[in-house]
């Protein structure tokens, strides 16, 4: 369905999710002005009617609603605040951060914005670049909520948004999803581990389990590629890790001194990474497998 609106759109951050998101705002019918650190991953939606820039602050320059997608809250206050971004927004524009970065930033970014009469929602998502590419994104939004109306029916063509909470609640949000699925794929890894290493078929183990008290979105997708030892990157292990390391960030913050699972958790990321590199994250399996002395298969 083409879109009605005769809004201005600039998206920063072409990658593995900016590039499925912005494909589809385009095949929606909105105008896009494209940014990215590397100009030809934006080059290749400019078949799609996107303008392309070489600069941030020239792809925002006269938008409307401005997207962020980046990897994380260093290179999003870079963007926004040495190369220029944020000068470059016009007043009455809308800035929607849907990086996962910590809290914090995003109430700081967010009262800098408000001073330049630019109003500011992070909305961080889940669902990978499948839920990107099909549109199906849990997209968690925090801000004002007369600005998050004002841009949702933007944020559904991407997925499913829902506004949680003034600014930074989409983040914190976001967070809780990354302790869940983190904790969620360790419990799998180390199911699935105690099965096999005890003789039964992991594959069959996997299937027995669906349908009860155990089932889950991780155990159907992450306990299939735990079986395949398909591990080849959908969700990356590092951003996993700084996402936890966010969380136990904001836990600290408010004086919330005890999440266990999330440190483990955490902890077990860390390992991954540095014996066997950035796997998707239903690789800890392989962390596991490492710690109970069982190498790489």
């Amino acid at each position: 369905m083409a879109a009605t609106t005769s809004l201005n759109i600039a998206f920063l951050g072409i990658g593995l999710m900016g590039s499925r998101q912005a494909k589809r705002l385009l095949e929606a019918g909105y105008s896009l002005t494209l940014w990215n650190r590397s100009r030809e991953k934006a080059e290749a939606l400019a078949p799609l009617g996107a303008r392309v820039m070489d600069r941030a602050a020239d792809a925002v320059r006269d938008a409307d609603v401005v997207i962020l997608m980046l990897e994380n809250g260093r290179i999003v206050t870079d963007v926004l605040f040495s190369q220029g971004v944020a000068e470059a927004l016009k007043p009455g524009s809308v800035l929607v951060d849907m990086s996962s970065i910590k809290p914090a930033e995003a109430q700081d970014h967010a009262g800098h914005l408000t001073e330049r009469g630019v109003h500011h929602i992070d909305a961080p998502v889940s669902g990978g670049t499948t839920g990107a590419e099909q549109g199906t994104l849990a997209i968690m939004a925090g801000g004002e909520a007369e600005m998050f109306a004002r841009v949702e029916p933007i944020l559904s063509v991407m997925g499913r948004p829902i506004h949680v909470g003034p600014h930074g609640a989409g983040q914190l949000a976001k967070l809780a999803n990354q302790i869940i699925v983190g904790v969620t794929i360790g419990a799998v890894a180390e199911a699935l581990l105690l099965a096999q290493r005890g003789g039964a078929d992991p594959a069959k183990v996997r299937e027995a389990l669906r349908g009860g008290f155990a089932e889950s979105r991780i155990l159907e997708l992450h306990g299939q590629r735990m079986v395949e030892r398909d591990f080849v990157t959908k969700g990356r292990s590092v951003t996993h890790l700084k996402d936890l390391d966010n969380a136990l960030d904001a836990a600290e913050r408010i004086d919330l001194q005890a999440l266990p699972y999330t440190a483990l958790t955490a902890d077990l990321f860390r390992g991954l990474i540095a014996n066997a590199g950035d796997l998707d994250h239903s690789g800890l399996l392989v962390e596991l497998e490492r710690r109970n002395g069982e190498g790489l298969k």
